[in-house]
C-alpha cells in the first residue's frame, strides 16, 4: 500500500490514525483531510483479516477509520472529519449544508451495479442517472462541489469515484462514458491532487477489497 509512512509537522500535536489494509473510500476521506490541513499523524495499518487485540479494544466492532484526537479514539469518517474541522479550522474545508449531499447517491448505485448479475435489472441505468445528474451540476456550479474551492464533500466523493473507476473497470469492463465530460474532468482533477496521490490505495488493493462484494 502507498500509505506506509509517518507525517510530522513542527509545533503541532501528532495524531494517531489506524486503518485496515483495504483502504476504503471512507478512510481516504480522513487522510485527505489530514493532508490538506497539513496535520502530522502516525499511521497504523491493521490487517482486516487478523485484527490485533489492541485494535479491537479500541474499536470492539472493528470499525475503521479510527482516529485519536485529544486522547480520545473516534470512529466513523463523518465524525472524524467534523472533529478535525472544528479543532483545526484552517484551511477551511467545510461544505455548505445545501451542497453537502451533492452526488451522495452515486456510491450506493455503484455498489448496486457492481454486485448485479443481471444486465437488465436497471442498476447500470440507475448509476448513469446519478452520474449524469452530477455531471450537469458540475457544468453549472463547478469545477468542484462548492464552486472554485475544493471542500469536504469532494474529499468524500472523490475516493468513491476512484474505487468506482477501478472496480467497475476490472469486474464489469465498464468506464465513465465520454458524454459526461465535466465528471471526467472533475475526477482527473481530484485524482491528480498531491494529497490524493499520497493517500490513494493501490489498484490491486481496491480490486481485492471489492472482490467479496462481487463474488458474494
Amino acid at each position: 500500500m502507498a500509505l506506509r509512512r509517518m507525517r510530522r509537522t513542527f509545533g503541532l500535536p501528532k495524531l494517531s490514525f489506524s486503518l485496515t489494509l483495504f483502504s476504503g473510500p471512507f478512510t481516504q476521506r480522513v487522510l485527505l483531510t489530514l493532508e490538506e490541513k497539513k496535520l502530522p499523524y502516525d499511521l497504523k495499518l491493521v490487517d482486516f483479516a487478523n485484527k490485533p487485540e489492541w485494535f479491537l479494544k479500541l474499536s470492539p466492532e472493528g470499525k475503521v477509520p479510527l482516529l485519536k484526537l485529544d486522547e480520545k479514539w473516534i470512529p466513523d469518517s463523518d465524525v472524524i472529519t467534523q472533529a478535525l474541522e472544528e479543532k483545526f479550522p484552517e484551511p477551511p474545508l467545510a461544505t455548505p449544508p445545501e451542497k453537502a449531499s451533492v452526488g451522495s447517491k452515486i456510491f450506493s448505485t455503484f455498489i448496486g451495479f457492481l454486485k448485479s448479475k443481471d444486465p437488465s435489472d436497471g442498476t447500470e441505468q440507475a448509476l448513469l442517472d446519478e452520474l449524469t445528474a452530477f455531471n450537469d451540476y458540475l457544468k453549472e456550479n463547478g469545477p468542484f462541489i462548492n464552486g472554485d474551492k475544493v471542500s469536504a464533500a469532494d474529499f468524500s466523493l472523490g475516493p468513491k469515484l476512484y474505487h468506482l473507476e477501478i472496480a467497475l473497470g476490472h469486474y464489469k469492463k465498464w468506464s465513465i462514458p465520454d458524454s459526461l465530460p465535466h465528471l471526467k474532468t472533475y475526477m482527473k482533477t481530484i485524482f491528480s491532487m498531491d494529497s490524493f496521490i499520497k493517500t490513494r490505495a493501490q489498484t490491486e488493493d481496491v480490486i481485492e477489497g471489492w472482490r467479496p462484494k462481487v463474488m458474494g
